[in-house]
């Protein structure tokens, strides 16, 4: 590996993390208040919603397989900036919108700056990550991306009613250009295997060949998705309608599994590690189906909220490990095989609303958890044969990374192209035995890391319980100041503050637990 390769704790990777968590946060309220907006603003009927959502869905679909060509001929982090910068437009568009085709045109920014933005991102975490360490860095990015949908709902919820859509549709766009500015900081570098140089790592099979070993994999990933998705919306409605609950009481029914994903994926890969990427995704995927079976069978809120909780650590930990083992696959073309990956799980969630819809509405709620269980039952079975035909190195899953040397995920440009080549593996064997940067770290460096990371956390929370406090909903001021909530202010910002305060606290303590006392970051075996 070059010597100038940096990793997700370095200062360029910060800012890219820095970048997902500013870009996330108004993605992940769009999908939310999308159709609300378009029916309240608009006026528009559900037909026309529905349209609004595909177009952007569409085109979104229609520009990754380009975004990840992209992304291997140009600097990622350049790309990801052109996306974020679409992204910011189509915020813009629509807080200025006041006609359909002004929203129509919005939406297409918003598709086509997220598939840019996307990809990109994860064709640099995956070329970047040093050997060892791809499953964690595709861990910090999904606990990125989590953190900025946390802070983005907090935001939305205590926001809306007070200054409407477009005062958060130019929030969302300054977040955006603010992600922009973070992507574009620091000297630009050429891809690591531009152009025509990149066909050379597909080896001796001819072009096509990693496309080709990754098409099992692609396939049990948009299927899974497909299920998801249509489970998740078809809970979200039996919820809201057989249940009765409200939208605050559904956001606490999986407040906790949203809080374990947040958390979870950045320190999966201790685990992960050690059990290898097929066993980590088989189990994944059948702890799908154990919870798609348990919903055609619970009915109670707090049920339902345990079972999505296991659900919801299973899938922090599958997700980094399925995007690290494509970034291992794509033989040397990272952004290829992540557009591929990409488009294939968009193409699962936008078409697994409508059949499991259909099913649920011909056959019924138990026949829907059903065919979502046996669709996740199915993709454990069959990932381990997805997986074997990438054919990857075989001490990976000993060491239990996603990115061993040569397999393309996380190595520098010597290693890169070696994957399909078996005559030049042999030259990418001494890569293996370098530490990693955060694994080489001594106990003063890991402790001057960990207090520069609680900094970072602490001035977010600090900010958080400001914006609490200006709303009368900071648990921690009112028991600080009457010493409890009152009945009439206790709602779910409340109870919100309450938890990030636990998790601040517990962070607290872990972090300076590093200076009181010093010891190494052990490295990864």
């Amino acid at each position: 590996m070059s010597a100038g390769t940096k990793t997700p704790t370095d200062p360029a990777g910060r800012r890219v993390l820095s970048a997902a968590l500013f870009a996330s946060a108004p993605a992940e309220v769009l999908d939310f208040l999308l159709p609300l907006w378009a029916g309240s603003t608009l006026q528009a009927g559900a037909s026309v919603v529905g349209a609004l959502i595909a177009f952007e869905a569409v085109l979104s679909l229609i520009v990754r397989p380009l975004a990840g060509e992209l992304a291997d001929r140009f600097d990622q982090r350049r790309v990801a900036a052109a996306g974020a910068g679409l992204y910011a437009l189509s915020f813009a568009g629509y807080a200025l919108a006041d006609s359909l085709p002004v929203a129509f045109a919005a939406a297409g920014l918003g598709g086509a700056g997220g598939a840019l933005f996307w990809v990109a991102l994860r064709a640099w975490t995956g070329q970047e990550a040093r050997d060892g360490d791809g499953t964690a860095a595709y861990g910090k990015l999904l606990s990125a991306e989590g953190q900025g949908a946390f802070v983005g709902y907090l935001v939305a919820f205590s926001l809306l009613e007070r200054t409407g859509y477009p005062v958060l549709f130019w929030l969302g766009a300054a977040a955006c250009v603010l992600a922009m500015a973070l992507l574009l900081r620091g000297p630009g570098r050429a891809p690591a295997r531009p152009g025509a140089e990149a066909l050379e790592a597909e080896g001796p099979l001819g072009p096509g060949t990693a496309e080709r070993r990754l098409l099992p994999l692609m396939v049990v990933s948009a299927v899974t998705a497909a299920a998801e998705a249509g489970l998740w919306m078809l809970l979200l409605l039996r919820l809201q309608g057989d249940l009765g609950l409200s939208p605050n009481a559904i956001a606490l029914v999986f407040a906790p599994g949203f809080v374990v994903f947040v958390l979870l994926p950045e320190h999966a890969h201790h685990l992960t590690g050690r059990l290898g990427r097929t066993p980590t995704m088989a189990a994944s995927f059948a702890a799908g189906a154990l919870f798609a079976a348990g919903l055609a069978v619970v009915s109670t809120p707090l049920a339902i909220a345990a079972f999505w909780t296991v659900a919801a650590a299973c899938f922090a930990a599958q997700i980094p490990v399925e995007q690290a083992t494509v970034a291992a696959a794509s033989g040397g073309r990272i952004g290829r095989g992540m557009g591929l990956y990409e488009t294939a799980r968009l193409a699962g969630v936008v078409v697994g609303p409508l059949v499991m819809g259909v099913l649920y509405e011909e056959l019924g709620w138990v026949a829907a958890c059903a065919a979502a269980a046996a669709t996740s039952a199915v993709g454990a079975v069959v990932v381990p044969f997805a997986v074997r035909v990438l054919r990857l190195p075989p001490e990976e899953n000993k060491a239990g990374t996603a990115a061993p040397a040569g397999a393309g995920a996380g190595a520098g440009p010597e290693t890169v192209h070696m994957t399909e080549d078996g005559e030049d593996m042999d030259t990418s064997k001494p890569e293996p035995a370098q530490p990693s940067a955060e694994s080489a770290l001594g106990p003063k460096e890991h402790a001057r890391k960990e207090r520069r990371d609680w900094y970072i956390h602490t001035a977010a929370f600090a900010l958080g319980q400001l914006v609490l406090w200006a709303l009368d909903s900071s648990w921690l001021v009112w028991q600080i100041t009457d010493g409890s909530v009152p009945d009439d202010q206790r709602g779910p910002l409340v109870w919100l503050g309450r938890i990030w305060l636990t998790i601040w606290v517990i962070d607290t303590l872990w972090s300076w637990s590093y200076t009181i006392w010093p010891r190494e970051k052990k490295a990864k075996s």
